[in-house]
């Protein structure tokens, strides 16, 4: 038996400018033989489900790849009653709906071939969280996995980037802790309804993730994890994002799928080697051999996606006032001043400052907890302010 935790009801609201409409998309998720592929062509189409409800044989007949059984289902839909009945059910649990025709609906996923009609949202997605990246992977992670998860998701939450995974145990929980932890946004999209915690251990991380980014579904309040949902679930994660980060997967791993999907919607897809000859390394070595992106940290995602970025907090580094507190003594405005030139790594700092190691590794230590210099993935510093 799947374990699954219901959350109670919530104090959100429907945040769509025309209930009816919302219905209409939500209406058309319901239709017989109407698959997302299908939807996205009337939508193109139609412009709006109201349209497509009303249209005749002959303009169904019209639209592009729209298959007769869908176009049954479309005419001879009428259960309404049973549409209004899950929009109340997603309201009661405190989720939103945000309709294909919506404008908050995100941009980067109405480009892939199958959109959803409808998203189920459970806290708030924003503008920003259009510059994402997704991570994802092994559900029996090892501690490397782990770490380098936690060391890229920080990494790339602190620039600014959202996190996007599945809250999956091991790499997937990982990376969305490792968001939050940086201060930063993460998108959880599951395989379930957004009013089921699964696994039931993530229950603390749900909430969090509620609290500073998004739980979202295209599946009806209170579907179950089966597992053939997870599939059509990862393309909404790679369709999300602007690239892939694949840390650790056996060769049958579902990480792979997402991979794969992201290829599709023009994503890019990065994967982190592992061990040599170890069962979770040899899905991320097959796609490095197939042409992914080899990632050792984050300036490897950052600098394909958005090397821009990189330039800004070198340029900003350059600019920042070196003013410090006064109680700051010669050896360390000495050490913060090298850092503040370029990131560094401590034996760089070792050679360049001609201090010994143990006093430099106490020198940053207390420059780290004053916020005078901040630890990126590598062990690379750069100034805090």
């Amino acid at each position: 038996m799947i374990e699954a935790r219901l959350i109670p009801d919530g104090g959100y609201s429907l945040s769509t400018r025309d209930k009816e409409t919302g219905l209409g998309w939500l209406a058309l998720a319901r239709v017989k033989g109407l698959g997302c592929a299908s939807f996205k062509r009337l939508a193109e189409h139609f412009g709006d489900p109201t349209k497509a409800f009303s249209a005749s044989p002959g303009e169904l007949a019209e639209v592009p790849g729209l298959d007769r059984d869908a176009a049954h289902g479309l005419a001879s839909f009428s259960d309404w009653a049973e549409v209004r009945k899950e929009l109340k059910r997603a309201l009661a649990t405190g989720a939103r709906l945000v309709p294909f025709g919506a404008s908050d609906y995100p941009a980067r996923l109405r480009t892939i071939a199958d959109p959803p009609p409808v998203l189920y949202v459970r806290g708030e997605m924003r503008e920003e969280d259009s510059k994402a990246v997704a991570i994802v992977g092994s559900r029996s992670a090892s501690n490397y996995g782990i770490r380098i998860t936690q060391e890229l998701g920080r990494g790339l939450a602190s620039l600014g980037f959202t996190i996007i995974s599945g809250m999956a145990r091991g790499i997937d929980g990982a990376a969305h802790e490792a968001a939050l932890a940086a201060g930063g946004r993460t998108l959880a999209v599951l395989g379930c309804g957004v009013d089921v915690v699964y696994p039931p251990e993530h229950e603390r991380l749900y909430e969090n993730i509620c609290r500073n980014g998004a739980i979202v579904s295209e599946l009806p309040i209170g579907t179950p994890p089966f597992s053939f949902n997870f599939p059509g679930r990862n393309r909404l994660i790679s369709g999300l994002a602007l690239g892939v980060v694949v840390v650790e997967a056996t060769e049958k791993s579902g990480s792979l799928i997402t991979a794969g999907l992201a290829l599709e919607q023009g994503r890019e897809v990065f994967a982190v080697p592992g061990e040599a000859g170890a069962s979770r390394s040899r899905g991320t070595h097959r796609l490095i051999r197939q042409g992914a992106k080899l990632v050792e940290g984050v300036k490897d995602v950052v600098e394909e996606i958005a090397p821009q970025m990189l330039e800004r907090a070198g340029s900003a580094r350059e600019k920042a006032p070196l003013a410090l507190p006064s109680d700051v003594g010669t050896e360390a405005k000495r050490v913060f001043g090298l850092i503040a030139e370029r990131a560094l790594q401590i034996d760089e700092v070792i050679e360049a400052s001609g201090l010994a190691a143990a006093r430099v590794s106490e020198i940053l230590l207390d420059l780290e907890m004053r916020g005078l210099l901040k630890q990126l993935p590598g062990k690379r510093f750069i100034t805090g302010r």
